[in-house]
Protein backbone atom coordinates (compact mmCIF):
# COMPACT_ATOMS: atom_id res chain seq x y z
CA UNK A 1 0.00 0.00 0.00
CA UNK A 2 1.44 3.76 -0.71
CA UNK A 3 1.93 5.81 1.45
CA UNK A 4 2.67 9.70 2.03
CA UNK A 5 4.04 12.30 4.79
CA UNK A 6 2.36 13.98 7.29
CA UNK A 7 4.29 17.49 6.73
CA UNK A 8 5.04 20.24 9.59
CA UNK A 9 2.78 23.34 8.04
CA UNK A 10 3.31 26.52 8.05
CA UNK A 11 1.53 27.46 11.31
CA UNK A 12 2.20 31.76 10.27
CA UNK A 13 4.11 34.34 8.76
CA UNK A 14 7.06 34.61 11.26
CA UNK A 15 6.80 30.59 12.71
CA UNK A 16 9.86 28.27 11.41
CA UNK A 17 9.51 25.59 13.69
CA UNK A 18 7.05 23.89 16.57
CA UNK A 19 7.20 21.49 19.55
CA UNK A 20 5.38 18.62 19.54
CA UNK A 21 2.84 18.71 22.65
CA UNK A 22 0.83 15.79 22.35
CA UNK A 23 -0.54 12.88 19.44
CA UNK A 24 -4.40 13.06 19.64
CA UNK A 25 -4.60 9.77 17.35
CA UNK A 26 -2.72 6.50 17.77
CA UNK A 27 -0.92 4.55 15.35
CA UNK A 28 -2.78 1.44 12.87
CA UNK A 29 -5.91 4.37 13.62
CA UNK A 30 -7.74 4.95 10.63
CA UNK A 31 -8.03 9.40 9.91
CA UNK A 32 -9.84 11.32 8.18
CA UNK A 33 -8.86 14.39 6.11
CA UNK A 34 -8.43 17.20 7.79
CA UNK A 35 -8.86 15.56 10.94
CA UNK A 36 -6.84 17.04 13.68
CA UNK A 37 -4.16 14.19 14.30
CA UNK A 38 -0.85 16.10 16.27
CA UNK A 39 -1.47 19.23 18.94
CA UNK A 40 2.40 21.45 18.36
CA UNK A 41 3.09 24.76 20.37
CA UNK A 42 4.54 27.65 18.96
CA UNK A 43 6.24 30.74 20.15
CA UNK A 44 2.77 32.13 19.81
CA UNK A 45 0.15 29.32 20.31
CA UNK A 46 -1.30 25.72 20.44
CA UNK A 47 -2.16 24.58 17.14
CA UNK A 48 -2.92 21.25 15.69
CA UNK A 49 -1.71 19.89 12.61
CA UNK A 50 -4.50 18.24 10.48
CA UNK A 51 -4.12 14.77 8.27
CA UNK A 52 -3.46 15.74 4.29
CA UNK A 53 -6.08 12.51 3.39
CA UNK A 54 -7.94 9.72 5.10
CA UNK A 55 -6.54 6.59 5.61
CA UNK A 56 -5.11 4.81 7.57
CA UNK A 57 -1.99 6.06 10.46
CA UNK A 58 0.84 4.52 9.82
CA UNK A 59 3.35 6.18 12.03
CA UNK A 60 4.50 9.10 13.71
CA UNK A 61 8.63 9.63 13.33
CA UNK A 62 8.68 12.57 15.75
CA UNK A 63 9.46 12.79 19.24
CA UNK A 64 7.18 14.76 21.91
CA UNK A 65 8.96 17.83 23.30
CA UNK A 66 10.79 18.23 20.57
CA UNK A 67 10.91 21.06 17.74
CA UNK A 68 10.87 20.55 14.22
CA UNK A 69 11.34 22.66 11.51
CA UNK A 70 8.40 23.88 8.45
CA UNK A 71 8.68 21.28 6.39
CA UNK A 72 9.74 18.40 8.85
CA UNK A 73 8.13 14.72 8.12
CA UNK A 74 6.10 14.13 11.36
CA UNK A 75 4.20 10.63 10.39
CA UNK A 76 3.38 8.75 7.71
CA UNK A 77 -0.32 7.92 6.48
CA UNK A 78 -1.08 4.62 4.53
CA UNK A 79 -3.58 5.32 1.59
CA UNK A 80 -5.36 2.81 -0.83
CA UNK A 81 -3.96 2.93 -4.54
CA UNK A 82 -7.44 4.77 -5.34
CA UNK A 83 -6.98 7.13 -3.08
CA UNK A 84 -3.52 7.70 -4.38
CA UNK A 85 -4.83 8.46 -8.08
CA UNK A 86 -7.67 11.63 -6.56
CA UNK A 87 -4.17 12.54 -4.81
CA UNK A 88 -2.46 12.78 -8.42
CA UNK A 89 0.53 10.34 -7.27
CA UNK A 90 1.06 7.63 -10.14
CA UNK A 91 1.72 4.27 -8.75
CA UNK A 92 2.89 2.25 -11.74
CA UNK A 93 1.62 -1.63 -11.79
CA UNK A 94 5.41 -2.79 -10.24
CA UNK A 95 4.72 -0.75 -7.39
CA UNK A 96 1.02 -1.49 -6.85
CA UNK A 97 2.44 -5.61 -6.41
CA UNK A 98 5.25 -4.86 -4.56
CA UNK A 99 5.59 -6.69 -1.17
CA UNK A 100 8.01 -4.32 0.32
CA UNK A 101 7.33 -1.90 2.33
CA UNK A 102 8.07 1.87 2.38
CA UNK A 103 6.79 4.94 -0.06
CA UNK A 104 6.89 4.87 -3.85
CA UNK A 105 9.36 6.57 -5.77
CA UNK A 106 6.13 8.88 -6.61
CA UNK A 107 5.65 9.23 -3.13
CA UNK A 108 9.08 9.82 -1.87
CA UNK A 109 9.50 12.69 -4.39
CA UNK A 110 6.29 14.98 -1.60
CA UNK A 111 9.24 14.28 0.74
CA UNK A 112 11.21 16.46 -0.81
CA UNK A 113 11.02 19.47 1.20
CA UNK A 114 11.72 17.14 4.45
CA UNK A 115 13.84 19.09 6.45
CA UNK A 116 16.24 17.85 9.85
CA UNK A 117 14.61 17.86 13.58
CA UNK A 118 15.64 21.50 15.46
CA UNK A 119 16.19 22.09 18.95
CA UNK A 120 14.95 25.35 20.69
CA UNK A 121 17.50 27.63 20.61
CA UNK A 122 17.51 30.34 24.00
CA UNK A 123 18.03 33.51 22.43
CA UNK A 124 19.15 35.20 25.76
CA UNK A 125 18.09 36.95 28.75
CA UNK A 126 15.47 40.60 28.54
CA UNK A 127 18.16 42.18 30.53
CA UNK A 128 21.14 44.91 28.95
CA UNK A 129 24.61 43.00 28.78
CA UNK A 130 27.12 44.95 31.27
CA UNK A 131 28.00 47.71 28.95
CA UNK A 132 32.03 47.21 30.02
CA UNK A 133 32.01 43.60 29.67
CA UNK A 134 30.13 43.24 26.11
CA UNK A 135 31.43 46.93 24.49
CA UNK A 136 33.60 44.78 21.85
CA UNK A 137 33.65 41.01 21.02
CA UNK A 138 36.09 39.98 19.15
CA UNK A 139 35.09 37.53 16.03
CA UNK A 140 36.11 34.45 17.49
CA UNK A 141 33.63 35.44 20.65
CA UNK A 142 30.71 36.39 18.20
CA UNK A 143 31.15 32.67 16.15
CA UNK A 144 31.16 31.05 19.03
CA UNK A 145 27.66 32.87 20.40
CA UNK A 146 26.26 32.70 17.27
CA UNK A 147 27.10 28.48 17.50
CA UNK A 148 25.49 28.06 20.69
CA UNK A 149 22.15 30.67 19.73
CA UNK A 150 23.31 33.11 22.41
CA UNK A 151 23.10 37.06 22.36
CA UNK A 152 25.15 39.79 24.12
CA UNK A 153 23.03 39.88 26.72
CA UNK A 154 23.96 36.47 27.75
CA UNK A 155 27.75 38.15 29.01
CA UNK A 156 25.89 40.22 31.86
CA UNK A 157 26.35 37.38 34.31
CA UNK A 158 29.98 37.10 33.21
CA UNK A 159 32.75 38.93 34.93
CA UNK A 160 35.38 40.04 32.25
CA UNK A 161 39.26 39.14 33.02
CA UNK A 162 40.36 41.15 29.61
CA UNK A 163 41.63 44.91 29.00
CA UNK A 164 38.75 47.54 30.71
CA UNK A 165 37.10 44.43 31.72
CA UNK A 166 36.49 42.70 28.31
CA UNK A 167 34.64 39.43 28.43
CA UNK A 168 37.32 37.16 27.41
CA UNK A 169 37.10 33.57 24.67
CA UNK A 170 38.20 32.03 28.09
CA UNK A 171 35.93 33.72 30.18
CA UNK A 172 33.15 32.65 28.12
CA UNK A 173 34.20 28.82 27.83
CA UNK A 174 34.99 29.37 31.83
CA UNK A 175 31.59 30.32 32.22
CA UNK A 176 30.10 27.60 30.04
CA UNK A 177 31.68 24.95 31.73
CA UNK A 178 30.34 26.01 34.85
CA UNK A 179 26.87 26.61 33.82
CA UNK A 180 27.32 23.21 33.02
CA UNK A 181 27.51 22.25 36.78
CA UNK A 182 24.43 23.85 37.97
CA UNK A 183 20.83 22.68 37.25
CA UNK A 184 19.78 23.35 33.97
CA UNK A 185 15.99 22.71 32.97
CA UNK A 186 14.78 23.63 29.11
CA UNK A 187 13.24 27.03 29.09
CA UNK A 188 9.83 26.88 26.99
CA UNK A 189 8.80 28.07 23.80
CA UNK A 190 6.61 30.99 25.15
CA UNK A 191 9.40 32.10 27.57
CA UNK A 192 12.55 32.30 24.59
CA UNK A 193 9.56 34.37 22.81
CA UNK A 194 9.05 36.83 25.73
CA UNK A 195 12.46 36.97 26.66
CA UNK A 196 13.56 37.65 22.98
CA UNK A 197 10.96 40.26 22.40
CA UNK A 198 11.84 42.15 26.04
CA UNK A 199 15.64 42.27 24.97
CA UNK A 200 14.73 44.05 21.52
CA UNK A 201 12.35 46.43 23.65
CA UNK A 202 14.91 47.34 25.83
CA UNK A 203 17.04 48.60 23.14
CA UNK A 204 14.86 51.68 22.96
CA UNK A 205 14.75 54.47 26.07
CA UNK A 206 11.43 54.00 27.98
CA UNK A 207 10.18 56.15 30.65
CA UNK A 208 6.97 55.68 32.43
CA UNK A 209 4.48 58.57 34.22
CA UNK A 210 1.85 57.58 36.83
CA UNK A 211 -0.92 59.07 38.50
CA UNK A 212 -4.02 57.84 40.74
CA UNK A 213 -7.41 57.19 39.49
CA UNK A 214 -11.20 56.68 40.87
CA UNK A 215 -12.20 53.66 40.72
CA UNK A 216 -15.67 54.00 42.36
CA UNK A 217 -18.05 55.37 39.30
CA UNK A 218 -16.61 52.44 37.20
CA UNK A 219 -17.12 50.06 39.84
CA UNK A 220 -20.65 50.83 40.06
CA UNK A 221 -21.25 50.76 36.53
CA UNK A 222 -19.72 47.65 35.77
CA UNK A 223 -22.13 46.23 38.41
CA UNK A 224 -25.14 46.89 35.93
CA UNK A 225 -23.41 45.58 33.00
CA UNK A 226 -23.90 42.19 31.60
CA UNK A 227 -21.27 40.26 30.88
CA UNK A 228 -18.64 42.81 33.32
CA UNK A 229 -16.38 44.09 31.56
CA UNK A 230 -12.82 43.50 32.90
CA UNK A 231 -11.30 46.54 34.84
CA UNK A 232 -8.60 45.97 31.84
CA UNK A 233 -11.40 46.54 29.55
CA UNK A 234 -12.42 49.79 30.59
CA UNK A 235 -8.48 51.60 30.59
CA UNK A 236 -8.13 49.69 27.30
CA UNK A 237 -11.27 51.64 25.70
CA UNK A 238 -10.81 54.96 27.49
CA UNK A 239 -6.88 54.44 25.69
CA UNK A 240 -8.84 53.63 22.48
CA UNK A 241 -10.79 57.21 22.89
CA UNK A 242 -7.77 58.87 23.55
CA UNK A 243 -5.76 57.66 21.30
CA UNK A 244 -8.70 58.46 18.15
CA UNK A 245 -8.50 62.14 18.86
CA UNK A 246 -4.85 61.84 18.97
CA UNK A 247 -3.05 58.99 17.20
CA UNK A 248 0.64 60.62 17.12
CA UNK A 249 1.26 59.32 20.49
CA UNK A 250 1.05 55.82 19.33
CA UNK A 251 3.36 56.47 16.82
CA UNK A 252 6.46 54.35 15.69
CA UNK A 253 9.93 56.48 15.23
CA UNK A 254 11.18 54.69 12.26
CA UNK A 255 14.93 56.97 11.20
CA UNK A 256 13.41 60.44 11.52
CA UNK A 257 9.90 59.96 10.46
CA UNK A 258 6.82 58.99 13.01
CA UNK A 259 5.03 56.26 11.58
CA UNK A 260 1.09 56.74 12.52
CA UNK A 261 -1.37 53.70 12.84
CA UNK A 262 -4.06 53.45 10.71
CA UNK A 263 -6.45 51.66 13.13
CA UNK A 264 -6.81 51.70 16.70
CA UNK A 265 -6.19 47.81 17.51
CA UNK A 266 -5.19 47.37 21.22
CA UNK A 267 -4.13 44.58 22.89
CA UNK A 268 -4.57 42.82 26.51
CA UNK A 269 -2.09 40.75 28.25
CA UNK A 270 -3.53 37.28 29.46
CA UNK A 271 -1.15 35.11 32.09
CA UNK A 272 -0.71 31.98 30.54
CA UNK A 273 1.38 29.25 31.42
CA UNK A 274 5.28 30.47 32.10
CA UNK A 275 4.34 33.49 30.25
CA UNK A 276 2.26 36.14 28.83
CA UNK A 277 -0.20 36.28 25.93
CA UNK A 278 -1.22 39.27 24.02
CA UNK A 279 -5.06 38.91 22.54
CA UNK A 280 -5.73 42.02 20.19
CA UNK A 281 -9.05 43.56 20.20
CA UNK A 282 -9.55 45.37 16.35
CA UNK A 283 -11.32 48.89 15.80
CA UNK A 284 -11.30 49.00 19.60
CA UNK A 285 -12.54 53.38 19.44
CA UNK A 286 -15.39 52.28 17.00
CA UNK A 287 -16.79 49.86 19.18
CA UNK A 288 -18.83 50.40 22.85
CA UNK A 289 -17.82 48.72 25.59
CA UNK A 290 -20.51 46.65 25.99
CA UNK A 291 -19.70 44.82 22.37
CA UNK A 292 -16.25 44.61 23.49
CA UNK A 293 -17.06 42.82 26.67
CA UNK A 294 -18.18 39.34 24.59
CA UNK A 295 -15.19 39.73 22.34
CA UNK A 296 -12.78 39.98 25.55
CA UNK A 297 -13.87 37.50 27.93
CA UNK A 298 -13.89 34.70 24.37
CA UNK A 299 -10.15 35.78 23.95
CA UNK A 300 -8.93 35.78 27.31
CA UNK A 301 -10.79 32.06 27.95
CA UNK A 302 -8.73 30.83 24.19
CA UNK A 303 -5.45 33.01 25.58
CA UNK A 304 -5.53 30.77 28.53
CA UNK A 305 -5.62 27.36 26.39
CA UNK A 306 -2.91 29.04 24.26
CA UNK A 307 -5.79 28.61 21.53
CA UNK A 308 -5.46 32.43 20.35
CA UNK A 309 -7.06 32.60 16.53
CA UNK A 310 -4.10 33.96 13.65
CA UNK A 311 -6.63 37.11 13.61
CA UNK A 312 -6.31 38.08 17.01
CA UNK A 313 -2.79 38.09 17.69
CA UNK A 314 0.20 40.81 16.54
CA UNK A 315 -0.46 43.78 14.92
CA UNK A 316 -1.66 45.88 18.31
CA UNK A 317 -0.66 49.66 18.58
CA UNK A 318 -0.20 49.44 22.39
CA UNK A 319 -1.23 47.05 25.39
CA UNK A 320 -3.14 47.08 28.78
CA UNK A 321 -2.10 45.31 31.09
CA UNK A 322 -3.52 45.56 34.82
CA UNK A 323 -0.86 43.91 37.17
CA UNK A 324 -3.57 44.98 40.20
CA UNK A 325 -4.60 41.32 39.57
CA UNK A 326 -0.94 40.40 41.44
CA UNK A 327 -2.13 42.97 44.36
CA UNK A 328 0.50 45.43 42.99
CA UNK A 329 -0.36 49.00 43.45
CA UNK A 330 2.63 50.23 41.21
CA UNK A 331 4.30 48.97 37.98
CA UNK A 332 6.41 49.97 35.22
CA UNK A 333 5.54 47.51 32.25
CA UNK A 334 7.56 47.33 28.93
CA UNK A 335 6.19 48.00 25.00
CA UNK A 336 6.49 44.97 22.79
CA UNK A 337 9.13 45.83 20.16
CA UNK A 338 6.58 47.21 17.74
CA UNK A 339 4.94 48.97 19.96
CA UNK A 340 5.25 52.82 21.73
CA UNK A 341 2.96 53.00 24.40
CA UNK A 342 1.71 49.89 27.75
CA UNK A 343 -1.10 51.08 29.97
CA UNK A 344 -0.76 49.69 33.30
CA UNK A 345 -3.62 49.48 36.03
CA UNK A 346 -2.82 48.87 39.90
CA UNK A 347 -5.24 46.88 42.56
CA UNK A 348 -7.84 49.37 43.66
CA UNK A 349 -7.40 49.78 47.34
CA UNK A 350 -9.71 52.55 49.96
CA UNK A 351 -8.19 55.05 50.72
CA UNK A 352 -9.37 58.93 52.22
CA UNK A 353 -10.44 61.16 49.81
CA UNK A 354 -11.05 64.66 50.01
CA UNK A 355 -14.44 66.03 48.92
CA UNK A 356 -15.26 69.65 47.93
CA UNK A 357 -18.85 69.42 48.52
CA UNK A 358 -18.59 67.93 52.18
CA UNK A 359 -16.12 69.70 53.16
CA UNK A 360 -13.98 66.45 54.44
CA UNK A 361 -12.31 63.47 53.98
CA UNK A 362 -14.44 59.90 52.98
CA UNK A 363 -13.60 56.50 51.27
CA UNK A 364 -13.04 56.21 48.19
CA UNK A 365 -11.75 52.66 45.88
CA UNK A 366 -8.50 53.90 44.13
CA UNK A 367 -5.90 52.69 42.04
CA UNK A 368 -2.87 53.72 40.13
CA UNK A 369 -2.50 53.87 36.00
CA UNK A 370 1.05 53.94 34.84
CA UNK A 371 1.86 54.54 31.07
CA UNK A 372 5.55 53.14 30.09
CA UNK A 373 6.34 55.04 26.60
CA UNK A 374 9.03 54.74 23.81
CA UNK A 375 10.91 58.18 25.11
CA UNK A 376 11.90 59.02 21.32
CA UNK A 377 7.98 59.49 20.38
CA UNK A 378 6.71 60.66 23.38
CA UNK A 379 7.86 63.47 26.54
CA UNK A 380 6.81 63.59 29.67
CA UNK A 381 4.47 65.96 28.70
CA UNK A 382 2.61 64.12 25.83
CA UNK A 383 2.55 61.22 27.95
CA UNK A 384 1.20 62.86 31.34
CA UNK A 385 -1.74 64.14 28.72
CA UNK A 386 -2.65 61.61 27.36
CA UNK A 387 -2.96 59.81 30.73
CA UNK A 388 -4.49 62.25 32.33
CA UNK A 389 -7.48 61.80 29.35
CA UNK A 390 -7.66 57.91 30.01
CA UNK A 391 -8.35 58.73 33.46
CA UNK A 392 -10.94 61.38 32.78
CA UNK A 393 -12.79 58.99 30.82
CA UNK A 394 -12.31 56.65 33.39
CA UNK A 395 -13.82 58.70 35.94
CA UNK A 396 -17.33 58.91 33.56
CA UNK A 397 -17.65 55.67 32.57
CA UNK A 398 -21.17 55.40 30.69
CA UNK A 399 -19.54 56.90 28.19
CA UNK A 400 -17.37 54.35 27.39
Amino acid sequence: MPSIPIIMPQLGESIAEATIVSFLVKPGAHVEADQDIIEVETNKANMNVASPCRGRLEQFTVQLSESYAVGATLGRIEITVADAALLGLDISPVEKASPQPGPSPAVQAVENGNRQRVEPTIRGLPVPANAAGASYMSPRMKARMDELGLHAADLAGIAGSGAAGRVTIQDFEKYLANLEKQKLTQASTMRVAVADAMRRSWTRPIASVGLPVGLDALLAHRKRQNPKPGLALYALRALAIALAENSAPAGRLVGNQVVHPSSIDLGFAVEAEDGVLVPVLRSADKKPLVELAVRYHELVELARQRKLPGDATGGSIATVTNYGTFGLTWATPIPLPEQTLVLGLGVGRRVPQWQEASAKFEPAIEANLSLSFDHRVLDGGAAGRLLQRVADLMHRPEQL
